[in-house]
């Protein structure tokens, strides 16, 4: 998703390089048509976010992609992967604004669960791998290294006085939205798409393939 995102930049003027690019794209999607999402029955159906951000990896205005992926038991069922609409001064703020987009997100989907009879007792927990932005998230303190964020992106605090969301801290390792965010070599992409629940076809056993 995240490639596909980049190059829809470039849809208006693309150069060969984005030709093979997408070439590149459409020879991953040829040879991955048996993966699916894997949801395991029996889980407990509890919502879970993750969110991350790169840092400036916009070239032409070094603004940052924002990422957040959302579990309910097994295997994920809503993501994106969107460049920000300002410029962040560090990457904290980066973090901090992919949270706030991600919290806005949770809110929306504790809405549609709550219609589908999934009422969602207890806070979300929203999993993010900035311990820096996680302590300005709950802590007012910061107000200085914080007064220069468009306050359209505070609204995650009252989220978190209120109970909708926890925002908590994630292994860099385990960050599943990393993906969302950045170009990532084999390995590394190989091991997030696994805990994101995507599989082959061929090793689903008993499972729901989507």
């Amino acid at each position: 998703m995240y490639t596909a995102s980049l190059l829809s930049r470039y849809m208006h003027c693309p150069t060969n390089k984005h030709y093979e690019t997408a070439k590149r794209v459409l020879r991953y999607v040829k040879g991955t048509l048996d993966y699916g999402l894997k949801y395991e029955k029996g889980k407990k159906a509890v919502l879970i976010g993750y969110c991350d951000s790169d840092w400036g990896g916009s070239i032409e205005d070094s603004k940052s992609t924002s990422g957040y992926a959302f579990s309910f038991g097994s295997g994920v069922f809503s993501w994106a992967s969107v460049k920000q609409n300002c410029v962040a001064l560090s990457t904290v703020e980066a973090e901090y604004i992919s949270a706030s987009k991600a919290t806005a997100q949770a809110i929306w989907l504790i809405f549609v669960l709550e219609d589908f009879g999934e009422l969602q007792t207890e806070a979300t927990p929203l999993q993010c791998d900035n311990t820096s932005a996680i302590s300005i998230t709950k802590n007012p303190v910061f107000h200085q290294r914080t007064k220069h964020i468009d306050r359209r992106y505070h609204f995650i605090k009252d989220a978190l006085q209120q109970g909708i969301i926890d925002l908590v801290y994630c292994p860099t390792k385990d960050q599943v939205a990393n993906i969302f965010t950045k170009a990532l070599p084999k390995e590394r992409f190989n091991y997030l798409r696994d805990k994101l629940g995507v599989i082959s076809a061929q090793s689903l056993k008993g499972s729901v393939s989507v």
